[in-house]
Formats: C-alpha cells, sequence, structure tokens
C-alpha cells in the first residue's frame, strides 16, 4: 500500500534515509517516510531525547498530521487538553478584551500539548516503525559525498536536516544569512495552576511593550507561560537559558489579575532572545532537504513553529523534496510575516490607538464571531494530508 501511495503522488519510493535531529519535525519526517517503506536513520547531537518543560498549541492543520502519523490517540492519553478557546485580556483592566471560540473550528480540534509528551510519542512511534536513532552524533557537514559526524560519513538516498537553526544542512543548501535582534525576548516556565483557573483556554494577556500567553497542560495541572517584552538589551537565541524569576516578575511588574497570580507561582525560568530569520532559499537540492526551524525559523507569535515543521515533514514524504520547495516556501513565507505582525498588535502603548484597537476586538468578538474564527481558515483549515 504504501508504495501505491506514492506511486498515486507522482512520486517513486525513497529506499533509505537519514534525518539530522530528532526533534518534532524530523521524527515526523522519519515515520512519514517509513511508513512508506523507507529505511530511516536519524542522527541527534544530544546524548538523549529530552525536552525543558514547555507546552506547545497544535493547531488543526498540524493535528492532522498527528492523526495520519497514527499518534494522535497516544498523545491524548498523555494528558493532552482540548482547547476551547483564546482570551484576550488587559494587563490591568479586569474582564476580557475579546473571546474567540474554538469551536468554530468546524469539527477540527486544536490541543494544548506539551513537548516533552509529543517528542516521547513520536519517538515511540518512530521505535515501532524500524527506525534507527543513534544519540550523540554531532554533524559536521554535508558534501556530495555524504554527512559527516563521527561515526564517520553516512550516506543515504535522502538526507533531511531537521537540525534547527544552526542546520548544517541548510548551510549546504543556502548562502549564509544574519538574523538580527528583533528587540523582544522571552521568558519560558511551568507552574503548577492554581485552583480555578483550569479552564482549557490559551489567555494572551496585552501590555504596553509585552505581552504574556498561558495555557493549561496535562489534563490542567500545569500551565505553560510564555512572556515576551520589548526591550534594548540584547540576549541569546534558544530556549536553554537559565534566568531568576526575579527579572521576569520585575518586567511585569504592572500585570494583574490572572496573569500577576501566575508570575508569583515562577520557580524555573528560561529566557531566550527572539531573532528575524530569513525564510530557506532553497530547500532540496542533489538528495539533500531542510525542513522545520532549519528552514523556516518563526517568531512564537502564531504558534505555527511546530506545526509547519509537521506540514513540511508529511508533504516531504507524500510528494518528494524535488517538490519542497515549490509547495511549502510560499506558506513558511506568509505565517513568518503573519507572526511577526501580531507582536505589535499585542504591545500597542497605552492611549486612543490601543483604546480603539481593543474596542474592535471586542465588538468583533461579540458581533461577529465567525467571521473572526474565518480570519484564521488560511492557516487552520489546510490538510497536507488530503492534497
Amino acid at each position: 500500500m504504501a508504495t501505491a501511495l506514492f506511486a498515486l503522488k507522482g512520486t517513486r519510493m525513497v529506499k533509505d534515509a537519514i534525518v539530522v535531529g530528532a526533534g518534532i519535525g524530523g521524527l515526523a519526517a522519519a515515520i512519514a517516510l517509513a511508513q512508506r517503506g523507507t529505511q530511516v536513520q536519524i542522527f541527534e547531537q544530544a546524548a538523549q531525547i529530552t525536552e525543558v518543560g514547555a507546552g506547545l498549541q497544535i493547531s488543526p492543520n498540524g493535528l492532522v498530521v498527528l492523526r495520519a502519523l497514527g499518534v494522535e490517540a497516544a498523545l491524548m492519553a498523555r494528558g493532552s487538553v482540548q482547547a476551547r478557546a483564546v482570551v484576550l485580556a488587559d494587563y490591568k483592566r479586569a474582564g476580557t478584551v475579546a473571546r474567540l471560540d474554538l469551536g468554530r473550528l468546524r469539527d477540527q480540534r486544536y490541543l494544548f500539548v506539551h513537548r516533552a509528551d509529543l517528542i516521547e510519542t513520536l519517538a515511540e512511534r518512530a521505535a515501532a516503525l524500524g527506525v534507527q536513532i543513534h544519540l550523540g552524533q554531532r554533524m559536521s557537514g554535508l558534501t556530495n559525498n555524504g554527512l559527516h559526524g563521527p561515526m564517520g560519513t553516512a550516506h543515504a538516498e535522502l538526507i533531511i536536516g531537521a537540525d534547527g537553526l544552526h542546520s548544517v544542512v541548510r548551510a549546504a543548501l543556502n548562502p549564509a544569512s544574519d538574523p538580527f535582534f528583533t528587540g523582544q525576548v522571552a521568558w519560558r516556565a511551568l507552574v503548577e495552576t492554581p485552583t480555578g483557573m483550569e479552564q482549557p483556554v490559551a489567555r494572551v494577556t496585552m501590555g504596553p511593550g509585552a505581552h504574556m500567553v498561558s495555557y493549561p497542560l496535562r489534563g490542567g495541572s500545569l500551565t505553560n507561560i510564555v512572556a515576551v517584552q520589548e526591550r534594548k538589551d540584547w540576549a541569546q537565541e534558544g530556549w536553554f537559558h537559565r534566568d531568576d524569576p526575579a527579572n521576569l516578575r520585575a518586567a511585569f511588574a504592572t500585570f494583574t489579575g490572572p496573569a500577576r497570580a501566575l508570575l508569583e507561582r515562577v520557580e524555573q525560568v528560561h529566557l531566550w532572545g527572539l531573532f528575524r530569520h530569513d525564510v530557506a532559499q532553497c530547500w532540496y537540492r542533489n538528495g539533500a532537504a531542510i525542513l522545520g526551524d532549519a528552514a523556516h525559523p518563526t517568531l512564537p507569535f502564531m504558534a505555527q513553529g511546530a506545526n509547519l515543521a509537521l506540514e513540511d515533514a508529511w508533504v516531504l514524504a507524500a510528494h518528494g523534496g524535488p517538490a519542497l520547495t515549490r509547495l511549502r516556501r510560499a506558506r513558511a513565507v506568509k505565517v513568518v510575516a503573519a507572526a511577526n505582525a501580531n507582536a505589535r498588535r499585542y504591545h500597542l502603548r497605552e492611549g486612543p490607538l490601543r483604546q480603539a484597537a481593543h474596542l474592535g476586538l471586542r465588538l468583533g468578538s461579540q458581533l461577529a464571531p465567525e467571521r473572526m474564527m474565518r480570519a484564521f481558515d488560511w492557516i487552520y483549515g489546510v490538510d497536507v494530508t488530503a492534497q
């Protein structure tokens, strides 16, 4: 059946593949290929597959891929939360600015997922399909002769760079480009959910030059926090850098209500600088492909990083590397641009513009809720598994 599916898609089955990186995109690509009969190996630089405490929003366009990969039920069994709404709130004024009802997504589900749960679920599925995962393998480069690493030079019909921001495979396919600091930093933390705040909603608390996103994980027992602030001080990229929770609370000292209650519970926090990167021009050449952050790093303001990586992985397996740039780049560029724009909307300063914008959101969610949700159809309504 797998070979027949490839024939229907107009591509031939790939005999063997190497994936660099055992993150979400890499594991998803390995599974999608293995389901089609490809022998897959993953080379991961970490000594073990682990994740810092962090949440993910899996929107319908990503969930359809997880369903096709055969992991949706296992992921739900780990306590993933089905989201009901996105609530927009003000940093000091009580009440709701706007509420986006996710129940209007036409029988599609939107999930809040612990990143570690997703990684473990994907890794188990990959292993069950015979994917070999090699840990502690930092790959040093890619040439026409193969992929170079501590085990020597590895060869395969298809080499996939799912190796993130500093991808060695992207470097072989594209000229170097310099990211630039956006003037924004983000803190990420997990806290025990306060009593009465277990509702399955994503809460976006908007303040002048800053905003905070929070949503429940693992059945509501934990709450994920991402807090973004505009500032001139540069911070290193990547979310593995520890910071003092007091710095987070000081940066959001003017935030009140539910946001303040969550901030007071933070005991461990990670800080990272937000940088803009160019979307890669070339995603495939001569048997080598890139996907996920290796191809299109995005700011976290549309919650689409993991979802785009899942889409990439499926499209690569279903349609083949030569079609990857043509089928994926324009969509990635559009989503990245939308994420860039969202930060400005969340961070409006006090004054008439902010008041008018919030009034528009409030009236839109009350008088035309269906129309507000339809504005996201171009993202959530895409099903790459049906194309």
